[in-house]
């Protein structure tokens, strides 16, 4: 009997799913691409004919048609943390000796070493087999959905083959990994972009990055995306390792990095470090190290992590590559704070990947430590294979003529004279309206992580700076009476002005804590800020605030405290926040309604080991129950939660007189009220 076309159809889809898992994961492709091309035509064919038999997964469904307008927010359920680095033998050793002593005495320790790929981190989730969202990692809290463009990867199966050999139930599941470009198909890719006279791309991570969030998946779908995986991640159950995490993932049809390893001691690990970093120039993608997590995820629970990082990874960081070039210039370039920063004008090389012309100086300190000149010849890297520096100058090709380098006495900018603060390296300039600290401030007011304000980048502020229309951030809320002007401006035009205008409108809804991070206060990064929101809850409760109350606050130290107050005693700034105010931003957090618990209104402080969460999951636990969590014990402190390995907290609180919540009275007292 001949196959019915739901059959034929499935048939395809499968036998064309196994070629691009032969051909993009094991990189052995079994027939020629024409002969793949007419297995997909004939599917495309099948399901033209039969319209209701198209389905989610299809092969041909890789490539969407329709532009995406707009990014959506997604929360990870779990935060996409970056990991710490470490830069020599000692350093490993030491992340070796934290994790030992912060585990029950006693655990043997084992550690997975994997490549560090230097891509674009995203998180993909399965529902019940299928792909439903794929997410940027964004500020490790809130990335934005790429689906339909990671959707177009190969390598990224849309459907998942789940063998009867993997004991997990896998209905729910997120799984984490890096896309990346091969060397050569970006170098492919930029050879194409020159022929056709287009801006060539600096280096394969910011390409791939950048081609994750095009509107366009078709123009997604030419580009040479691919992905490693590795990591595993599910709501309902509990996996017992890295390692075997990393074989599940192989199992499920996923492109795991080959060259990973199971090592029993530090000492292991960093032999295999060594290995890697030697074959990393014969690798057909770039890698900038390698990285170090504990094997067992019970291991994990138990350490936690900070603010940004997990103590339970670390990254072995390579070291950088070099080149030689001369120094054409020494310029000086003005920051938000006003802090003066040398750059070097280098004749252009290619290092790593991307072509460098420009490498930060850092201070005057640090060129007269290496004594830089102009017209010296000078060795160059990338300081983490990023951001390119001058590690010396070869003074032995110093020619006769070349004059040591003298710091500038007024701004480079606004010509007012240069301060520099006892204690610190940078010179500054003063004047809080020099065009260049008006503009920095602006930036980063209108970045992606603050404010969002799409279309309003450097070159529109330097051009409405320089025009009068901008003098501070809050000048950015009334360009929409400035409309019939800026439509007037050569390039701009009556479309890209109302998108401008609607983009700033939408920002209004931006949450205080990006609110916070927006208006630049010293120090206070975006995590800072989101503690800060969440603690005070309105931006008159934290003006009101005195320092001891500021550092109070888990993992908020003295510098932010004393920057905060600092602020919020400038006049100018408290104008600017009631102009802000008026305009309408957020200046308060939304408070989920919490019914009265035995935590509502009192402060805990955490210490030592606990058994079944982490300190920051237990500090979430607490602060979803309506409690506060600090990071010292004070007379206004309710309770300890105390763990085992208690240390000095312990002895305070007694001192004090704090009251003591063992491990199992907190347990218990979080289990009761959460039923």
């Amino acid at each position: 009997m001949p196959k019915s076309p739901e059959k034929k159809i499935e048939e395809l889809r499968e036998l064309i799913r196994s070629h691009d898992y032969k051909y993009y994961v094991l990189a052995e492709p079994s027939i020629s691409d024409n002969e793949y091309d007419m297995l997909m035509k004939e599917l495309e064919k099948l399901e033209n004919e039969n319209p209701e038999l198209i389905t989610p997964d299809s092969p041909t469904q890789r490539v969407g048609k329709d532009l995406t307008k707009e990014f959506k927010p997604v929360t990870h359920q779990v935060p996409m943390l970056s990991l710490a680095n470490t830069y020599n033998e000692e350093e490993l050793f030491d992340f070796d000796r934290r994790v030992r002593e912060a585990l029950p005495s006693g655990e043997k320790v084992e550690y997975v070493v994997e490549m560090k790929i230097d891509g674009a981190s995203v998180s993909l989730n399965y529902v019940d087999g299928y792909l439903r969202t794929a997410a940027t990692r964004g500020d490790g809290t809130v990335g934005e959905e790429i689906t339909t463009n990671v959707k177009t990867i190969r390598s990224v199966p849309l459907k998942l083959e789940i063998p009867k050999s993997i004991p997990y139930k896998l209905d729910n599941i997120e799984v984490r990994g890096e896309v990346f470009m091969k060397i050569e198909d970006f170098l492919n890719l930029n050879k194409e972009r020159e022929a056709s006279g287009e801006k060539l791309f600096a280096n394969p991570r910011n390409s791939s990055a950048g081609t994750l969030k095009m509107q366009d998946p078709q123009i997604v779908a030419k580009r040479p995306l691919n992905i490693f995986v590795y990591t595993l991640l599910s709501r309902n159950e509990e996996f017992k390792s890295q390692y075997e995490n990393l074989q599940i993932l192989q199992k499920l049809g996923f492109n795991v990095n080959p060259e990973h390893k199971l090592c029993k001691n530090i000492q292991e690990v960093l032999d295999e470090c060594h290995k890697l970093e030697e074959r990393r120039n014969s690798l057909p993608y770039e890698i900038d190290g390698a990285v170090i997590k504990v094997n067992s995820l019970k291991q994990q629970k138990i350490l936690g992590s900070i603010a940004k990082s997990p103590r339970w990874a670390v990254a072995f960081k390579f070291k950088a590559k070099q080149a030689f070039t001369f120094v054409k210039k020494i310029s000086w370039q003005v920051g938000r704070t006003g802090a003066i920063t040398p750059v070097a004008e280098l004749e252009p090389v290619f290092l790593a990947g991307s072509t460098i012309s420009r490498a930060t100086l850092h201070n005057f300190d640090e060129i007269t430590r290496k004594d830089i000149r102009e017209g010296d010849k000078v060795v160059i890297e990338k300081g983490g294979d990023v951001i390119p520096k001058v590690v010396s100058v070869v003074v032995s090709e110093r020619g006769k003529n070349i004059k040591p380098t003298k710091p500038p006495e007024k701004c480079p900018v606004c010509k007012t004279p240069l301060f520099k603060p006892e204690g610190e390296v940078a010179y500054y300039c003063q004047n809080t309206e020099c065009p260049a600290q008006v503009k920095g401030r602006i930036e980063h007011f209108a970045s992606r992580a603050a404010m969002d304000i799409e279309g309003l980048g450097e070159a529109l502020i330097d051009l409405f700076v320089d025009k009068g229309f901008l003098k501070s951030y809050d000048d950015i809320y009334d360009l929409k009476d400035k409309r019939e002007e800026l439509i007037a401006i050569e390039r701009l035009g009556e479309k890209s002005v109302d998108n401008l205008l609607a983009a700033i409108e939408d920002s209004k809804k931006q949450p205080f804590a990006k609110v916070l991070f927006a208006i630049g206060i010293r120090y206070v990064g975006a995590g800072a800020a989101k503690k800060l929101a969440d603690h005070f809850g309105s931006i008159d409760k934290l003006m009101s605030a005195k320092e001891e109350d500021i550092s109070e606050i888990h993992e908020i130290g003295e510098s932010i405290s004393k920057s905060v107050r600092g602020f919020f005693s400038n006049k100018t700034n408290l104008k600017i926040i009631e102009k802000l105010k008026k305009h309408g931003l957020n200046f308060t957090s939304e408070k989920k309604k919490i019914k009265s618990t035995f935590f509502t209104g009192k402060t805990f402080v955490i210490t030592g080991t606990l058994s079944a969460y982490s300190r920051e999951e237990a500090a979430e636990a607490v602060t979803s129950l309506g409690g506060k969590v600090t990071s010292s014990v004070s007379s206004n402190t309710d309770y300890l939660i105390c763990g085992e390995n208690a240390g000095s907290k312990l002895a305070k609180a007694e001192k004090l007189g704090v009251r003591v919540l063992k491990d199992e009275e907190f347990m218990k007292l979080i289990q009761e009220e959460r039923k």
